[in-house]
């Protein structure tokens, strides 16, 4: 498969939840990672263990000096994880997410084929497929995207595969369904439900209940990620990384009620969380992914929420965002 030894690896979005995790595996893979943030949604904090093995660039990917940061730092792989992600801030932001989520890919693309990079990963999304008409999904599911967040990674998907194509851009698209885990740093769902448990004792405010999603432990989605991009075969192609099962709202409540020791709780419909257009069901096929590197997912939703807990309990209840 090769190996990340002593390779030049640049990560952009490199200080938020997933990329922050992604620098930790990479660094004990003994790479020499360079990490690109602008830190608008990113936390310095998370790379504070690892200061003196890392480097740090607080610089944006629609600057013209990514291409020489990359000169600069020789890389050889860049992960591309800049983004804005979180779904209900592209209501009141559509251009913004446009800007970064879909211009700046195409930066980032431009700017590694100039600096003679080896090989780039887009991080794309599951979103884009819109709920699911078949499960599980497969990288041939329909695209159907319904947030501007959603239709802005189609672009950037767009873009690097036809610029792959025309400009011989060695880039892979990876589709990563929804990840959990410490360090999440926006309200997403799981991290809601355990501070609103946390707060009330046993009681939720909540919008669709009944959506269903596939959940990766944030490690091994940066284990998923790590043994493609070392595969020369997946350039030019797509691949979804997820576990094949996937839980409704209320079953994660349940789950994680039990972990908290919470043995009875209430869900109250808060219609202020419902969005205006809802994915009902992503449940990921990885059989690609698998098939090439061997990769499979390792740690269960149940003993990930746990370590979640743990995590949120050990850092005063609180999330990076309260």
């Amino acid at each position: 498969m090769g190996s990340y030894e002593n390779k030049s690896i640049v990560v952009t979005g490199g200080a938020g939840f997933i990329g922050s995790t992604l620098v930790r595996e990479l660094v004990r893979e003994n790479a020499n990672v360079t990490v690109v943030d602008n830190f608008a949604s990113g936390h310095k904090e998370f790379l504070n263990e690892l200061q003196g093995e890392i480097s740090v660039v607080e610089a944006d990917i629609l600057s013209g000096d990514f291409e020489k940061l990359l000169i600069k730092r020789d890389a050889d792989y860049v992960f591309n994880l800049a983004a804005l992600p979180y779904i209900p801030d592209c209501y009141s932001m559509p251009m913004d997410f446009f800007n970064v989520n879909a211009l700046g890919a195409m930066n980032v693309l431009l700017s590694s084929k100039k600096a003679g990079v080896e090989r780039i990963m887009q991080y794309s999304t599951s979103e884009v497929y819109g709920g699911a008409q078949r499960v599980p999904m497969d990288e041939h599911h329909p695209i159907n995207p319904l947030s501007t967040y959603a239709v802005s990674k189609v672009a950037a998907d767009r873009i690097c595969f036809t610029m792959h194509y025309e400009q011989e851009i060695p880039v892979v698209i990876l589709r990563q369904f929804n990840v959990f885990g410490p360090r999440e740093t926006h309200p997403y769902i799981i991290p809601e439900i355990i501070s609103q448990l946390s707060k009330s004792g046993g009681t939720l405010r909540l919008g669709n209940v009944n959506a269903r999603r596939d959940l990766t432990f944030v490690t091994d989605a940066a284990r998923a990620a790590m043994s493609l991009m070392l595969q020369k075969k997946a350039v030019g192609q797509v691949f979804n990384s997820g576990t094949g099962i996937d839980y409704s709202v209320r079953d994660m409540a349940e789950q994680i009620a039990e972990v908290m020791g919470i043995k009875e709780m209430k869900i109250h419909l808060d219609e202020v969380r419902l969005r205006p257009l809802d994915v009902d069901r992503l449940q990921a096929n990885y059989f690609k992914l698998s098939q090439l590197t061997g990769w499979e997912p390792e740690t269960s939703f149940a003993e990930g929420v746990r370590q979640t807990v743990e995590w949120f309990n050990d850092n005063g209840k609180k999330w990076p965002w309260n």
